[in-house]
């Protein structure tokens, strides 16, 4: 069978779960299934896949799939914790003594807010915590989401202190960085990932200044009372004193340090810097815009929580006390994230599950670092800790726990299904049974795309890298699955072989806007289960525009010979 015939039956289980999704409407929680079942069949029929083995991969998933469900669970916590305990109206409060102007505060905390827990945590938490309080303060459900997982592009690259650099490309080109050094093009190891992750910010960065506007006009144009993209592009000036806010780290960082930090430090940086400035009106727009009353919104814009309904807040505690469950997230996890610590590896090695030899397949396996994971430290330890900083009684704290465990139902069975689905994919470029190797099913497209394009692939690597992280849900797992083949599809075109595997890091992280396990996760936290296929219909045209301006990028870069080493 050609490669192209494989590509078109690896892509029916992606065609399927859009078609089911986005045609009609169906939700995740029975779309993703029926996606699964489909993406089985063929492994069986067209990969010539033993039923065992396609059996031992899916349950991989579910074990994997644990690991995202606990790190929804954290978020969802943290926010109705926060609703009992009055923490959130607090913060609902402060937030409109900041300002009261919606587009303000969507960029306050769906872009820099958002930045800095991705630099953190990574994991897709941003948007599973970022978009809850934007519900919080008054934002429609569907607009929350939307707004938060486009946010969550740029900074993605440099997530959970560089880990889609530093264990992605590890995973995928360490023997080519060690050959680098080997010959004398290269002072270290670490150079190497260094090299990626300052070529990248020349991609990220245009997109980190547009984005905002382009997404302050969107959610006007879409979920505004005029309809009207003129009253988000009237925030300009704010947008781009934020961007230079973040970039201004972002970029000093990327360039002098590594990867770890630039997300991180540029979304913490810049959020005390925008917040200090909307308070002195430094940039702020003339008039101060809102959603409108809530009664007059489209019914498809709300969900099963809507705190749209008050907007006469009032304060329970102080704003240091209110927002100190989140102060302690981002301390906890910027302590157990970097390495010289010692707190990440002695979590990595503690409280860990290991799933080895299922159903007898030495190579199938999966750990879960329950310790490590997000989900757990900080989101449900903060949790605990917030029932006791904010003097919580018994019942609210029960109302809490048993409204986050009632919501877990529908993200569980799709989640499962997608991630059981996605191991399929990842394993499929091997058969236990004759011991061989072969194109796995997203390797089959990635090939097609490239006999489609030929020389103009700098125009189209990054969206190699999003269609990874659309099926995996990870920007590392994508570079883990693309980053050799696009280094050697560019050796093989004679080109800058950094250049496109950057391409390759940023498209990775503009796959978060359309990953499944993103938008089920986002859906969940803001009520919208099932909605999933209205989501991704409208963060497809963001990732659409950002591809082609990276790829504009890319080609720029390629054809001025760009070569950092």
């Amino acid at each position: 069978m050609s490669t192209t015939v494989l590509a078109l039956l690896a892509f029916i289980p992606i065609l399927v779960a859009l078609v089911l999704m986005v045609g009609f409407r169906m939700g995740a929680m029975k779309a993703m299934p029926v996606a699964w079942l489909t993406c089985a069949i063929i492994a069986l029929c067209a990969w010539d896949l033993p039923g065992n083995y396609i059996a031992a991969l899916s349950i991989q998933g579910a074990i994997s799939a644990v690991g995202v469900l606990i790190i929804v669970f954290g978020a969802l916590l943290i926010l109705h914790t926060l609703q009992y305990s009055g923490g959130m109206e607090t913060i609902q409060y402060g937030m409109q003594g900041v300002s009261r102007d919606m587009r303000i505060q969507g960029i306050i905390i769906g872009y820099m807010f958002g930045a800095f827990i991705e630099g953190a945590a990574g994991f897709g938490t941003p948007a599973a915590l970022a978009a809850p309080l934007l519900l919080s303060l008054g934002f429609p459900p569907m607009a929350a989401a939307v707004l938060c997982l486009v946010f969550n592009s740029f900074p993605v690259t440099y997530g959970a202190v560089g880990t889609p650099i530093l264990v992605g490309f590890g995973a995928s080109l360490k023997t080519v960085a060690e050959q680098a050094v080997a010959a004398g093009q290269l002072g270290s190891v670490d150079a190497f990932y260094k090299s990626i992750g300052e070529t990248v910010t020349l991609m990220h960065g245009p997109m980190a200044i547009v984005v905002g506007i382009f997404m302050l006009g969107f959610i006007t144009r879409f979920f505004g009372p005029s309809r009207s993209w003129k009253e988000g592009f009237a925030c300009w000036k704010f947008c781009l004193f934020s961007a230079a806010a973040f970039l201004v780290p972002y970029l000093l960082l990327a360039w002098t340090v590594g990867p770890e930090l630039p997300s991180l430090a540029g979304g913490l940086i810049g959020l005390g810097i925008i917040i200090t400035g909307a308070k002195k009106g430094i940039c702020m727009p003339k008039d101060v815009w809102t959603f409108g009353s809530h009664e007059k919104w489209d019914p498809s814009w709300t969900g099963n929580i809507n705190f749209a309904g008050k907007t006469d807040f009032k304060p329970h505690m102080s704003q240091v006390m209110a927002w100190l469950p989140y102060v302690l997230i981002g301390l906890i996890l910027v302590v157990t994230r970097v390495d010289k610590l010692g707190l990440k590896g002695w979590l990595n090695a503690n409280g860990v599950l290991r799933f080895t030899d299922i159903l007898g397949f030495p190579t199938v396996k999966e750990n879960l670092s329950l310790l490590y994971l997000p989900g757990t430290i900080p989101f449900i330890l903060v949790a605990l800790l917030t029932i006791i900083l904010h003097k919580m009684p018994g019942d609210k704290a029960a109302k809490a726990w048993k409204d986050t465990i009632v919501k877990m139902k529908a993200p569980t069975i799709s989640l499962i299904a997608s991630v059981a689905l996605v191991k399929i994919f990842q394993g499929s470029g091997f058969n236990p049974a004759t011991g061989a190797s072969a194109d796995s099913m997203p390797m089959t497209m990635a090939l097609t795309m490239k006999a489609a394009v030929g020389a103009a692939w700098p125009m189209f690597a990054s969206y190699v890298g999003g269609l990874g992280a659309f099926i995996t849900g990870s920007n590392t797992v994508s570079d883990m699955l693309f980053g050799l083949f696009q280094w050697d599809l560019a050796s093989q075109l004679n080109i800058s072989k950094t250049v496109i595997v950057s391409a390759q890091a940023a498209g990775g992280a503009m796959g978060n806007m359309i990953c499944i396990h993103n938008i089920v996760a986002v859906c969940t936290v803001v009520g919208l289960i099932n909605r999933e296929g209205d989501i991704l219909k409208k963060t497809f045209w963001p990732f659409l525009i950002y591809g082609v301006v990276v790829g504009i990028i890319a080609t720029i870069l390629v054809a001025v010979g760009f070569k950092p080493f």
